[in-house]
């Protein structure tokens, strides 16, 4: 039995005055008590009981050492306490990752909103295109988009990121607009190089088949950013998220393209150091995400009905 179980079993044989009691309260039999108690006394090398036929008193030495125990004791109940209410508040540092181009857009608003109704939360945000170890570096939750690959972490699927097929008004006119995915062997692609099989792009048709085309061009890069500047420029065409593409569609900068032919969306998931005792900064920050990413609302609530722009 450890130390401080020790001065728990102390404490409740000089509150219930009984060996019997205390052996039934301690799931112990009594003879383990009463072995216990001759324990402590050894090691402290003092006699802490009397102990008679009519019960038993505190020596000198056992009321000091009992209430010296029941302090202690108090102590570790409020230490526990403090920890379990501190886990049961949205309050402390909350450390999010992201890829640098999401981050800056979606994410980094969406936790200022979070922090605004949370104001005993402060933000760290690390945003990096490479992927970060959680525990490493420290991070309470990382917004990652694609399929996850099989970890001890803990994850929840917030929702999708839909993409659309780009080019420019310049290039569509110089080189023409392709009708079907297929004609794209003969159009100049630029490559986002981050995106596993990225040669290969891969279309649906109206009932749903897949249509994949392997693409090539004078440009790749692993920036999404990159990416998007090459297709402004008149490089060639590019798959891009809708959440970067949208403002430039709008503005007549490029223009959604193949739009019969739709992209499949990745899946944005909150991945965290582990799935046990989560703290409350994080379930909270986390529920509050998939109210944000839920049927596309992230990108209806800045933009509208985007039907017509994929």
């Amino acid at each position: 039995m450890d130390r401080f179980t020790s001065m728990q079993l102390f404490i409740r044989l000089v509150d219930s005055g009984s060996f019997s009691r205390t052996a039934r309260d301690m799931n112990l039999t009594q003879p383990t008590v009463t072995k216990h108690i001759a324990a402590i006394e050894a090691r402290l090398g003092v006699r802490l009981l009397n102990r008679n036929t009519r019960g038993m008193r505190l020596t000198e030495a056992g009321t000091l050492f009992y209430e010296r125990c029941k302090i202690i004791q108090r102590e570790v109940e409020t230490a526990d306490d403090m920890v379990t209410r501190l886990g049961e508040r949205v309050h402390g540092r909350l450390r999010i990752a992201s890829s640098s181009g999401f981050g800056r857009r979606v994410v980094m608003p969406l936790a200022l909103e979070f922090m605004a109704g949370n104001p005993g939360v402060q933000l760290d945000l690390q945003f990096d295109d490479h992927m970060i170890d959680l525990v490493e570096h420290g991070i309470d939750v990382s917004v990652r988009m694609g399929k996850l690959a099989d970890s001890t972490l803990g994850s929840r699927c917030l929702g999708l990121n839909p993409w659309v097929t780009v080019a420019s008004p310049a290039y569509l006119a110089r080189c023409g607009e392709p009708t079907h995915p297929s004609t794209l062997t003969a159009h100049h692609c630029i490559v986002y190089s981050s995106v596993q099989g990225d040669h290969l792009w891969h279309f649906a048709d109206s009932k749903g088949n897949p249509v994949p085309v392997a693409v090539s061009g004078p440009v790749r890069s692993n920036n999404i950013s990159c990416v998007a500047s090459a297709a402004i420029d008149g490089i060639g065409i590019a798959l891009l998220p809708l959440y970067i593409a949208r403002r430039w569609i709008v503005r007549g900068t490029l223009t959604s393209i193949l739009k019969g032919f739709p992209l499949p969306s990745q899946e944005i998931h909150a991945v965290y150091p582990s799935p046990r005792l989560v703290p409350a900064k994080v379930s909270a920050w986390i529920a509050f995400l998939q109210t944000q990413f839920e049927d596309d609302a992230w990108i209806r609530r800045e933009w509208g009905n985007l039907d017509s722009l994929r």
